[in-house]
């Protein structure tokens, strides 16, 4: 793991003399928060820099004590990331992203004294202070898919996803093609799941995403969707190598990757920052929060595309949000 200038100077300081005194976020009068992201690290243009930037404007308006953060540089690191937060008194643990999952669920069932929220992480079973913050992938994948089925010339678009076995990789895509088939049930949807794969490289296998996307660009599919961390990223960036369209989740994929996503028209995913933020202030008060289903948004669409496009979209955003238009994706995959 990499502790980056993450730490507040003042924790620091705090940890320096850890040895020879109880450690700050012991104290009771001092609210400690910690965030343990995923291994896209804090500048992933999504969860991880969201939820970063949340706490540092709790701590600038004086409602969190201490700051932390820990970047991971390998999953192996997830166990021992919340486990260091939790051995050192803090009394909110934020862990940001599904491959946490297992993770966070263990800490909170064995550090009952700490809080803990599991952004994209649901939770059949949580324990009393650990907290869910999803995002309804399901929606998301909908939205994309409305707007995949208004920039198709070829009539066949493509998902390039994680495996199906993770509830919310297959909510998002399934997501996706009934949001391409509620506008137009004649364009052809084809979804790809990484069902066989190295375990070790789940959410980490671009080599797969950029072949699925080859193999969809060679069947005619012109507008490309993608979920699943590195995975989706490679099928995004071999996308827009060959100029097809793409549409990307999680993150604002356009920032994330640079160069490399020039046909990557949007990208739809949570308002981490908000959900955390308006989370924090309730369990520092005292007050417990339900398990949050959060706000999420899109990238804006670049001018030369036709505004009536972003109305379409923004129409459809509210719909969604309102319960307007239901998806009729179940939570889990039959």
């Amino acid at each position: 793991m990499k502790f980056l200038r993450a730490f507040s100077l003042s924790f620091l300081l705090v940890s320096l003399a850890s040895c020879s005194k109880t450690p700050v976020c012991f104290r009771a009068e001092v609210f400690c928060a910690g965030l343990v992201t995923d291994t896209l690290g804090v500048q992933d243009h999504g969860i991880n820099q969201e939820s970063w930037q949340a706490l540092q404007n709790l701590k600038a308006e004086n409602v969190v004590g201490e700051i932390g953060l820990i970047e991971s540089a390998d999953a192996r690191d997830y166990q021992k990331s919340i486990d260091y937060f939790a051995a050192n008194g803090y009394d909110l643990i934020i862990a940001a992203g599904v491959g946490l999952s297992a993770e966070t669920l263990r800490a909170a069932i064995l550090t009952p004294d700490s809080i803990f929220i599991g952004i994209n992480q649901p939770q059949a079973n949580a324990p009393s202070n650990l907290f869910p913050l999803t995002f309804a992938e399901d929606e998301m994948g909908f939205l994309a898919g409305t707007l995949a089925a208004q920039l198709t010339k070829t009539k066949i678009v493509g998902g390039v996803c994680e495996t199906s076995g993770i509830d919310a990789m297959w909510r998002y895509c399934e997501g996706f093609r009934a949001g391409v088939k509620y506008i137009d049930s004649s364009i052809d949807v084809v979804i790809l799941y990484r069902e066989y794969g190295d375990r070790e490289k789940v959410f980490l296998d671009r080599s797969w995403g950029t072949e699925q996307a080859q193999y969809l660009i060679k069947r005619g599919a012109d507008v490309i969707f993608a979920a699943g961390g590195v995975t989706a990223q490679g099928a995004l960036q071999e996308a827009a190598q060959a100029g097809v369209y793409a549409i990307g989740t999680e993150r604002n994929q356009a920032a994330a990757l640079g160069e490399s996503s020039q046909s990557v028209v949007t990208s739809i995913y949570g308002e981490a920052s908000f959900e955390v933020q308006k989370m924090t202030r309730l369990i520092q008060a005292g007050n417990m929060p339900a398990a949050e289903s959060g706000q999420y948004q899109y990238i804006p669409l670049a001018d030369s595309f036709p505004e009536t496009l972003t109305k379409n979209l923004n129409l459809m955003l509210t719909n969604l949000l309102n319960k307007a238009v239901q998806t009729s994706v179940p939570l889990q995959k039959p």
